[in-house]
């Protein structure tokens, strides 16, 4: 299929993004499981808690190395791949970069203590610096979404044909929706971080089920996974409240919604097709999205049809990548359910072989979701860069030839990819039963 240069530059960002992401959300929570068992260490004495969070440690720098190479390309491709957008809106919107920027040294500035000062420093001093990672982590990540949330709900400027006027930067940092979409982005990095940690040790467990250093490395990632798999729907919800209200077109390509209704279904699976404005293969709840969108049975929901097509996002990627992000977050919502019950039950993390088969499996779905959601957020934008006031078309570069830069990062990232999931298996086999490090970790 021939691709214009535009979708080149979308492609390359594309990508650039869903690379990066993972390493972003990592970063975020991996130093929370870091300091969390460096605290159980410190209040039970086991060493098998020490060994946890120097494995965890070294987990976060190899990929806030990666993070760090990544987001470095992510921000020469906004100036490189669209200079438009970064020349009218760069002054707007440059303070949360600016303080994302900070947050980002401060974050190197105390990993370096943690790692290299566990003997050098009180241990005291070295748990601060733990925690003061991991707010700087998060810190991160807060401010690159408000320049998301910007995007999605430009404020703080006013529109000329000549470029913003009557700038404040502040209003533009804390554009409306920010709240939510800052609390769904936080709580989506951790999500997808202890589900990944929690599937890795239960697909270790299986195998070794005695594996005690497994157990206790289970039992620091399964509650922050189940916390943040029940807070996650809450949150999602307030979430898409505030898109029903502020960006409709988005709403009704999200769920296939072409046409204006009063007790609007809420469609569950199905593939919309813009040509015949329908929904084949859906299951309609009756009356569901007037109820998660106004909290109404009878509210009215705007359609697709209610805006001009032009201004349609590309319904059938929105509708899809909703789906998943939905249907992953409701098995995690129930295992997460299913397995404080256990706990509940049994005054301790379950290590059950059915339970654990189900958390190996679940293992990948946080990451499904973070990614599917994304691409919802950035699909539903679409036609614009900063939505009503730009248009992606208009802030691409006009250089040619960008099939070139797409090929070649391509190339880069699966091989940084490839790099980095063997050096953290390597981390990883380092804790099993009957290799050097395991032994130690097991007191033998």
């Amino acid at each position: 299929m021939f691709m214009t240069d535009l979708l080149y530059a979308r492609a390359q960002m594309g990508l650039s993004l869903a690379f990066h992401i993972v390493f972003a959300a990592a970063g975020v929570a991996l130093p929370v499981l870091m300091v969390l068992s460096d605290w159980k260490h410190r209040r039970t004495g086991d060493n098998d808690y020490r060994k946890l969070s120097e494995k965890l440690a070294k987990g976060t720098a190899i990929l806030f190395a990666v993070g760090a190479v990544s987001g470095t390309v992510l921000s020469f491709e906004l100036g490189l791949l669209w200079p438009e957008f970064m020349g009218r809106y760069g002054e707007v919107i440059g303070l949360p970069f600016s303080l994302e920027g900070v947050a980002f040294f401060t974050e190197a500035i105390f990993l370096g203590i943690y790692l290299y000062g566990r003997e050098r420093v009180s241990p005291n001093l070295h748990l601060f610096s733990g925690v003061m990672v991991a707010v700087s982590g998060a810190a991160s990540a807060f401010f690159v979404t408000l320049v998301n949330t910007f995007m999605n709900n430009p404020s703080g400027f006013t529109a000329t044909p000549a470029g913003p006027v009557d700038v404040q930067p502040l209003v533009a940092m804390f554009s409306p929706g920010w709240q939510y979409q800052t609390a769904h982005v936080l709580l989506s990095c951790y999500q997808a971080s202890a589900f990944a940690m929690a599937g890795i040790h239960a697909f270790i467990l299986l195998k070794h089920p005695g594996a005690a250093f497994h157990k206790k490395a289970l039992s620091v990632a399964l509650p922050l996974a189940c916390i943040t798999a029940l807070l996650q729907p809450l949150v999602g919800d307030l979430s898409a409240k505030h898109v029903a209200k502020a960006q409709p077109v988005k709403l009704a390509a999200m769920e296939g919604h072409f046409h204006t209704e009063v007790g609007a279904p809420l469609l569950l699976g199905g593939l919309p097709d813009v040509e015949t404005r329908t929904v084949p293969g859906s299951i309609g709840v009756p009356k569901g999205l007037s109820i998660l969108a106004f909290g109404d049975p009878d509210a009215e929901v705007k359609g697709l049809n209610e805006f001009p097509r032009d201004t349609w996002p590309p319904v059938a990627k929105v509708h899809v990548a909703f789906q998943v992000m939905v249907g992953t977050g409701s098995l995690m919502a129930l295992l997460a359910l299913v397995t404080l019950w256990r706990r509940w039950r049994g005054r301790e993390w379950p290590h059950g072989r059915g339970l654990m088969r189900a958390w190996l499996f679940a293992g990948p779905l946080g990451l499904v979701a973070l990614e599917a959601g994304w691409l919802v957020t950035e699909w539903g934008r679409q036609p614009w860069i900063v939505r009503g006031v730009m248009r992606t078309s208009e802030a691409v570069t006009p250089v040619p030839h960008l099939a070139a830069p797409f090929f070649t990062f391509t190339a880069v990232y699966l091989f940084l990819g490839v790099t980095v999931l063997f050096v953290l298996w390597r981390q990883v086999a380092g804790t099993l039963p009957g290799a050097a490090d395991g032994k130690v970790a097991h007191g033998h």
